[in-house]
């Protein structure tokens, strides 16, 4: 027989960190200390989470690593998945940090002759998901253990440099917090090997260094790009005086600004991010991100056939009556007005004076369209053959349909080291450059993520790339005209989960940038797909992947869409879409939706579905129509480029239909009790300016609800955790022992009141007593953000939904049944499900392949460590096997491969006088019937059954 007691063995990573007198910084270091205290006692540290996947669309990629000598061998850094290692060209990987205080990463660099390996925790381009690091992690031994070592309040890691003839030295560039000022950001260096640092640039609090590049062969000469940005939950501006290139001679002791008006790069409040690639000692070349405007033509119907919503602006009545219905109808359909506004109707409305031209303008402008639709200048290469004494720009014509408007999230360019004239440009799509960046060719494949983050090229191979994106790895071997997709890892992004009631019931989930999947909860993670062409996880739509519900009735029917509430209807059987987002009417401010717009099905009632703007909508009809039942209720908008004032959450309670609670981005909590007639606020005693990440109505309790607080966009980590048994009207605060981090979800158990369960941006906590303590619940599951959380309330699963390394789940039932008796109890056994059995067990079809083996986990929760003497009786009171377990406070699970010991099987046998079988894998299986597992320490013993069908 053979009996395991799994238990959470913890790789200890002693962190030194270099003195920080920053008091936000040393807050951050206390939780992370706090949070592995309580793992270390944690009563569930033997709840094992299980990884299902999915891998094949990956995640973000920020930096790859390759050994020069032997490229089949390399490192891949993902921006909230942490570090993997390959030695087989990425036909396999290995996490290197699953034991590290965070996942998330800006740069890495490798010293390939003696192993080490410095990490840049938090990601470096700024985006809305992209999470802040804990300092400079460092690791001599390949990976196995690591040292923090400093720069803690840094936050964020553009890049980091070593010199290839003194490993102990090392450059840092610290773009810094991504939503307020701060001092730590700028170049840092050290001669020690990380044991102390020296800033050697600092422009101001709000710029930083997003890139370094040093001259081949000469460390001394090394150039940096500085960035000046600020980013608010309302606005992102990507650039700024402070953006610019500078260079040291003496290997980043001391710098100079190379970029000026007089010598040919652009300066001013238009300059955003900065990439550089150094050829040599003098031949450098910037790929700079322009956000200064480009120059305007006008644009009237009397110059230009073209109409787009600019022309309506100054647009007279008598030119708006005099325009082509048909051109006029192709603008208003394209544009998603709805079908009452068309030309005929609509020139009616301006002929009686109900409207006028501008209001298809205002129908049209809101924050999401400033973000995207504002012609900026862009992408543009320069270049420079005299180390920066003066700058040319490469390019005649706009590189159009590379940044778009967000080149901030971008911003790398490569030169081909053997070749200065040969260069590449990440953004949408890879783009390549044979004359020194006149001219592009585009390297997109068809089995390539389109946004490009990271580029490796191989000095000693032509031809031979490796690029990270939004979707992964991708290797070619001919400069992209053929790519091969590295994707093993599950490393998927994921904003939201949900599941069905099939059998086997499905997972939902939306990712960043990798649309909407679903698949069967029990797939397993194989590469046989590759020979079947079978994927189980299927696609149901692209762009950024949000919020999915599901019809309990018919599972078939799905909502869910992509960022800013472009939400559809989708059959799944007939695979037909229907766009559903509710519309404005003309003359009325346009809804703003939410990066992340919710949405929710009635409970009471599956055609009914609820969607948030900054109002909320209604549909009694599964999003045919709409009505609004609210007016706005946020704070308003403010002025910006991204949406704001927006709702996040929604929630009803499962006792009475339209009781309904709402949560906005800017610290609002509402509710109504008449189905949107009248509204309440409910907030006035809250932190404020916060973003509602959830409002929660209990199962249990009509007046009871819980909400959560995040002060990311503030670059505030506490954790705000509340509930209320009075429908909100006063709020208690159950973070209690929690260590800080802000919080993305709560849930509460469908069985069990008192078992609640939080998603955090630094892992995942249960509790067994609404709030009053907390425990860690990360066997399993690495240090990563949990955006999601839900229930499979028939099979007992929580399914955890990560920003980082995909989806994990576990089997809950234990927890669902565990009272404040059960953990006062010395000693509980839960009651073990039932197998059946099989002939094939330990019987392999050939003998090159695995047999099938059974097995069975006994849960039982002891309230102190103890040891045990686990018995298997049968029926005939035969000892069948048997075994001794040291446990530990809390839950322990005993697996047990319903197998025979030697003395176990001769004594069944003489009892029974039956020779029974061995199978060939060596080992005699249990037969059919009911057995006793007994659990016996010095001062107490219990006792179950299970049965074998």
């Amino acid at each position: 027989m053979k009996i395991c007691l799994h238990i959470l063995i913890l790789s200890f990573c002693f962190y030194s960190f270099a003195q920080n007198t920053n008091s936000a910084s040393e807050k951050i270091n206390k939780d992370l200390l706090k949070k592995n205290e309580l793992k270390n006692t944690s009563l569930v540290k033997n709840i094992v989470l299980k990884n299902i996947g999915p891998s094949i669309m990956s995640g973000r990629v920020v930096d790859i690593d390759v050994n020069e000598k032997k490229p089949t061998e390399f490192y891949v850094a993902y921006a909230s998945g942490g570090l993997w290692y390959t030695n087989n060209n990425g036909t396999s990987f290995t996490p290197l940090m699953d034991d590290s205080n965070t996942q998330n990463i800006g740069d890495i660099a490798v010293d390939w002759k003696n192993g080490t390996i410095w990490v840049g925790t938090g990601e470096n381009n700024s985006s809305r998901s992209s999470y802040a690091g804990i300092g400079i992690l460092k690791s001599t031994d390949q990976g196995k253990t690591w040292i923090n070592t400093g720069l803690n309040d840094t936050h964020h890691i553009g890049r980091i440099l070593i010199n290839p003839n003194n490993p102990n030295e090392v450059l840092i560039g610290a773009t810094g917090h991504l939503y307020t000022p701060n001092e730590e950001r700028g170049i840092y260096k050290t001669i020690d090997g990380g044991k102390t640092w020296t800033k050697t640039l600092h422009i101001n609090t709000n710029t930083g260094i997003i890139d370094l590049a040093y001259a081949p062969n000469n460390f001394n000469i090394v150039y940096a790009s500085a960035w000046q940005k600020d980013r608010k939950g309302w606005n992102f501006t990507s650039s700024g005086k402070g953006s610019a290139i500078y260079k040291s001679i003496n290997a980043g002791e001391t710098w100079e600004k190379i970029t000026s008006t007089e010598n040919g790069f652009p300066t001013g409040d238009g300059v955003g991010r900065i990439g550089l690639a150094a050829f040599n000692d003098s031949i450098v070349y910037a790929v700079l991100d322009n956000q200064y405007r480009r120059k305007t033509e006008s644009n009237t119907i009397k110059k230009t056939d073209k109409l787009d919503k600019e022309v309506f602006k100054t647009m007279t009545n008598e030119e708006f009556l005099s325009l082509d219905n048909k051109k006029l109808n192709s603008f208003l359909k394209t544009n998603g007005f709805q079908e009452k506004y068309r030309a005929e109707n609509l020139k009616q409305m301006v002929r009686s004076g109900l409207k006028k031209p501008a209001d298809i303008t205002t129908y049209l402008e809101n924050a999401n369209s400033l973000l995207f639709n504002t012609p900026v200048i862009g992408a543009e290469v320069y270049f420079t053959e005299n180390g920066g004494e003066t700058w040319l720009k490469k390019n005649e014509d706009f590189i159009d349909d590379l940044y778009y408007s967000y080149g901030y999230y971008f911003g790398e360019i490569r030169v081909n080291p053997t070749n200065k004239d040969k260069i590449y440009i990440t953004g949408v799509p890879l783009l390549f450059s044979e004359n020194n960046g006149e001219t592009f060719s585009n390297l997109q494949g068809k089995n390539v993520h389109a946004d490009h983050q990271a580029l490796w090229i191989n000095p000693n191979l032509e031809g031979h790339i490796i690029s990270g994106n939004d979707g992964g790895l991708n290797i070619s071997y001919d400069n992209g005209k053929n790519w091969t997709k590295l994707n093993t890892n599950n490393v998927g992004q994921f904003y939201a989960i949900n599941v069905d009631n099939q059998e086997p019931y499905h997972v939902y989930g939306g990712l960043q940038d990798n649309g909407v999947w679903h698949g069967p909860h029990n797939a397993p993670i194989s590469t046989k797909w590759h020979q079947t062409g079978k994927y189980p996880w299927k696609s149901l739509i692209g762009g950024d992947g949000m919020q999915i519900e599901i019809d309990s009735r018919n599972h078939n029917i799905v909502y869910t869409g992509y960022q800013f509430g472009n939400y559809y209807r989708i059959n799944k059987s007939s695979g037909k879409k229907t766009y559903i987002q509710p519309k404005h009417e003309l003359g009325e401010k346009p809804y703003r939706f939410n990066w992340q717009t919710p949405i929710l099905l009635s409970k009471h009632n599956q055609d009914i579905l609820y969607l948030g703007s900054n109002k909320l909508h209604r549909s009694l009809n599964q999003g045919t129509s709409w009505e609004t039942i609210s007016n706005d209720l946020t704070l308003g908008s403010k002025k910006g480029n991204v949406a704001y004032g927006t709702l996040t959450t929604i929630s009803e309670s499962p006792f009475k239909f339209g009781v309904l609670y709402t949560g906005s981005d800017d610290g609002l909590v509402q509710i109504s009790k008449d189905g949107g007639s009248s509204w309440k606020i409910l907030s006035d005693s809250l932190p404020k300016n916060l973003w509602v990440s959830r409002v929660h109505a209990s199962k249990h309790k009509k007046e009871r609800v819980y909400l959560t607080l995040n002060g990311y966009r503030n670059d505030d980590f506490t954790s705000y955790i509340y509930c209320s048994n009075d429908y909100g009207n006063t709020w208690k605060n159950i973070m209690n022992n929690m260590p800080n981090s802000p919080v993305n979800v709560l849930i509460e158990d469908p069985e069990n009141e008192n078992l609640l369960f939080v998603g955090t941006d630094n892992g995942l906590y249960t509790s067994f007593n609404r709030g009053s303590s907390w425990e860690v619940m990360q066997n399993g599951l690495p240090n990563v953000a949990v955006h999601d959380l839900v229930i499979q309330e028939e099979a007992k699963h929580l399914l955890i939904g990560t920003h980082g390394r995909s989806i994990y789940k576990a089997n809950i039932k234990p927890l669902q049944e565990t009272t404040e008796d059960i953990l006062q109890k010395d000693l509980n056994i839960f009651k073990i499900k039932s197998i059946r059995h099989s002939k094939n067990w330990g019987n392999a079809w050939s003998s090159w392949s695995k047999p099938e083996t059974p097995g069975i986990d006994i849960v039982f929760y002891t309230n102190s460590e103890n040891l045990y003497t686990a018995k298997i009786i049968s029926k005939d009171k035969t000892i069948v096997s048997q075994t001794k377990i040291e446990s530990d406070k809390g839950f322990n699970i005993l697996s047990f491969d319903v197998t025979f010991s030697i003395e176990g099987k001769l004594n069944f046998e003489k009892n029974n006088n039956n020779k029974l079988e061995t199978a060939k894998n060596g080992k005699t299986y249990l037969p059919k019937g009911i057995y006793t597992v007994l659990l016996e320490s010095k001062t107490v013993k219990k006792e179950t059954t299970f049965t074998i069908e």
